[in-house]
């Protein structure tokens, strides 16, 4: 297999435009892009943004290899498409400006999380791999943020890469669901890249390997004598629990159930162990959960101390898309901006490079935001700017080549920003079942500007 570059990560239009944009003169031309969400998933209603680091990554690093444009310059869309275009890329640079949200921050529909200005032909070619990377990450940290939630404070581990739809998008679930609030992930790549906390437990396979249940917890614990947690639900799980509580000299840290009634079982394995005087071993659960389930375990009084969440958490089963769009608001034209608006029906958008203010009420808890034109001011002193510069002339505004120590602090930054956004959230928000939207609202001059828009573009030919 060749070795690969995501360079060519993206779909063959944006490349076609982006050779259309050349050969007509247009690829210098400036523009304005922004990356929002149109609505929200059902069962929503708060999103947590996830995956900028992969995304200022991507383009500060975005050259195109020989045999990438080779491989263009041969392809049947491209047989009209001048030389010259093709030197072009050979010097390819992403040279524009990024603004974006933090990751962790709350956001909601129509809100942009990230806005671009560049030549049109370099943010035109960008469009797919920002969608694919913000997307999916902010889709899973928001999952997990719910999931976190209706843990009420109790220990989340991501255990999804194997049923993840490919492993590296288990390696990017790993490092979203920590944003989103998770104390850490079973992939070990995700240790190693970034930096996180892994965990794991055994496999009923381990157990199963020898003749005897209780010859397999001696095994595993001669090894991990001060870690191990063991997997009691292979054959019996209470009498096995009822074993390792009273038979076993070694300190068992945790036991897992992954199967059966996991309240009941919770219960009676805490019975179990506390009768033993072991009150100091751990409870952990798995087995498809998700937020729903969760919830309901501890509302019938489960006795677990953590959760391992798989599945639903890295494919965000329920909600597993988001309707994340790139659009183009705006185009520089003999020093002034022209605005640009789509008026599909269902797809409409508003012009304009814009700015996210979020105000909170006298309890601290967010009240409103506010989507303004990025020059328009600050509406007072209540109101803070969501959006940040975070890479300018094509340059990132900080360093991203970091160490595993490096990225795992700026991961840990992001994880307590997102808990601290839900924590100001209302809690009518945060509701499992919420049907509630935040209240967002836009500025009058950009609402004033649309309308103008639509007016002038009714009947456009």
């Amino acid at each position: 297999m060749t070795q690969r570059s995501i360079s060519l990560a993206t779909d063959l239009y944006q490349m076609t435009m982006a050779a259309a944009y050349f050969d007509n003169g247009l690829h210098n031309q400036k523009a304005f892009f922004e990356l929002f969400v149109r609505a929200l998933p059902k069962a929503r209603s708060y999103l947590i943004s996830a995956g900028l680091e992969q995304a200022v990554e991507y383009l500060d690093s975005l050259r195109f290899t020989a045999d990438q444009i080779d491989y263009l310059r041969q392809h049947p869309s491209f047989s009209h498409v001048s030389r010259e275009f093709f030197d072009y890329l050979c010097e390819f640079r992403f040279t524009g400006d990024v603004w974006a949200v933090r990751e962790g921050t709350a956001v909601f529909a129509m809100e942009p999380v990230l806005r671009l200005s560049a030549p049109v032909i370099e943010a035109q070619i960008v469009e797919t791999f920002l969608l694919a990377t913000m997307n999916f990450q902010t889709m899973i940290a928001s999952k997990a943020a719910r999931v976190v939630q209706a843990a009420q404070g109790r220990s989340v581990i991501e255990f999804g890469t194997r049923r993840a739809h490919g492993t590296e998008a288990g390696l990017m679930a790993a490092r979203a669901a920590y944003i989103g609030g998770c104390t850490g992930t079973s992939n070990v790549e995700a240790g190693f890249l970034f930096g996180l906390p892994t965990l794991g437990t055994l496999a009923h396979s381990f157990i199963m390997l020898f003749d005897h249940e209780d010859d397999a917890f001696r095994a595993f614990l001669k090894v991990f004598p001060d870690s191990a947690t063991i997997l009691v639900d292979t054959y019996d799980t209470l009498a096995a629990v009822e074993r390792l509580a009273n038979d076993f000299d070694s300190q068992v840290q945790a036991i897992r159930l992954d199967s059966g009634d996991l309240t009941q079982m919770s219960i009676r394995a805490r019975e179990i162990l506390d009768r033993a005087g072991k009150t100091d071993v751990k409870i952990f659960a798995s087995s498809d959960l998700d937020e729903y389930r969760i919830a309901e375990m501890l509302g019938q009084g489960a006795r677990i101390d953590a959760f391992g969440v798989g599945t639903q958490m890295a494919t965000s089963y329920d909600a597993a898309a988001l309707s994340g769009v790139y659009k183009l608001v705006g185009l520089e034209k003999d020093g002034r901006v022209e605005m640009r608006v789509k008026l599909s029906p269902g797809k409409a958008t508003y012009p304009g490079a814009k700015q996210i203010w979020r105000r909170m009420d006298d309890k601290g808890r967010y009240a409103e935001d506010l989507i303004a034109f990025s020059d328009e001011d600050q509406p007072d002193d209540e109101w803070n700017a969501l959006l940040e510069q975070v890479m300018k002339s094509g340059e990132a505004i900080e360093s991203i080549s970091a160490s595993r120590d490096e990225s795992r602090t700026r991961l840990d930054a992001a994880r307590a920003h997102s808990m601290e956004e839900i924590r100001r959230l209302p809690a009518e928000i945060l509701a499992l079942d919420s049907q509630m939207s935040f209240p967002v609202r836009f500025s009058d001059r950009l609402t004033r500007e649309r309308e103008r828009l639509q007016k002038e573009k009714s009947g456009d030919g």
